[in-house]
């Protein structure tokens, strides 16, 4: 009888031998409650700029409807500095409203908003913001993935999808941009800039600027917002040649973007900028160019572009 206790010990263990042991999968989140970082991605994301990887794991639980989303973690920039010469702007053209997001009206913080039932004429000067990291990987109001490295943009009461035009008030500087979020939902602020749009429009340094945003819907609008189709021409000499050289900026099919742009190359301190009339396969363009200029003196001229925003500058002699 004594050795009962061990026979039965042994049976039990028997009869669990066959049973599968359910693993222990690490938490989510960090016993403190805060989200973990994400590991490092997969091979096939090797090909991603450091600046454009996700970093955040996002939870439905930090997002409260009618709230803001974890509005404990502050936000920020990328770590790495972005490189925007690559990454295009949107073309403007006819989109069917989005399925999400374009609920009317709604509430966010007890405040209600009214979304707009077209973004025809829509003009307004106020503060723009913009968002980053926090958000970058998460899904947008019309459930489309928001991408910092993009051109895109969050409004309180634009139609989803929409396409609007934000110049820069304080710089002249300008970008077409993407409308597909929901925000900012902060007092005096109109529009909430991708990190993308920011870099283009220097608001990543400032963090907030004086902005005109206005939306891109009629034929005549979205053409002007295109860029301008030129005539083949031959190729550019290199910057090297002894002859003096005309840098050409852009050409652009609305003679009031031209003169915005010739404008910011003067408030930069680029010299002998000017404005010329010509004709592209599609019509009437005009020509921002700067110079003739001594060829040592291009390369401070392209690189100032450069860092305006201006990257992809023709380069020929007189």
């Amino acid at each position: 009888m004594r050795r009962l206790p061990g026979l039965v010990l042994l049976a039990l263990l028997a009869g669990c031998a066959d049973k599968p042991v359910k693993p222990v999968l690490p938490e989510p989140v960090s016993r403190a409650g805060t989200p973990r970082a994400l590991p490092p991605p997969p091979p096939a994301a090797a090909g991603v700029a450091p600046a454009c990887v996700q970093v955040r794991e996002h939870r439905d639980e930090d997002y409260t409807p009618g709230g803001l989303y974890a509005p404990g973690v502050p936000d920020s920039a990328p770590q790495h500095a972005l490189d925007i010469s690559g990454i295009p702007e949107p073309v403007p053209r006819p989109e069917p409203a989005s399925r999400f997001g374009n609920r009317t009206p709604y509430t966010v913080l007890g405040k209600s908003y009214r979304v707009l039932p077209s973004a025809e004429g829509y003009v307004e000067r106020g503060v723009a913001s913009w968002y980053g990291q926090k958000f970058h990987g998460r899904h947008t109001s019309s459930r489309e993935v928001y991408d910092m490295c993009s051109f895109s943009a969050a409004h309180k009461t634009l139609p989803l999808p929409s396409y609007v035009r934000v110049t820069n008030l304080d710089n002249g500087r300008s970008a077409i941009v993407r409308v597909n979020d929901r925000g900012p939902f902060h007092a005096g602020r109109i529009i909430d800039l991708s990190y993308a749009a920011a870099v283009k429009l220097g608001v990543d340094r400032t963090g907030t600027a004086r902005v005109e945003v206005r939306a891109l819907t009629g034929g005549a609008e979205i053409a002007a917002a295109a860029p301008a189709t030129l005539p083949p021409s031959p190729p550019a000499p290199t910057v090297q040649d002894s002859a003096p050289q005309i840098v050409q900026v852009g050409a652009y099919r609305d003679r009031g973007n031209a003169h915005r742009i010739a404008r910011q190359l003067g408030d930069a301190g680029i010299p002998s900028v000017q404005v010329e009339e010509g004709q592209g396969q599609d019509g009437p363009i005009w020509r921002v160019r700067v110079g003739p200029l001594a060829a040592r003196k291009v390369e401070g001229v392209l690189a100032t572009l450069k860092e305006l925003g201006l990257p992809s500058p023709r380069v020929f002699s007189e």
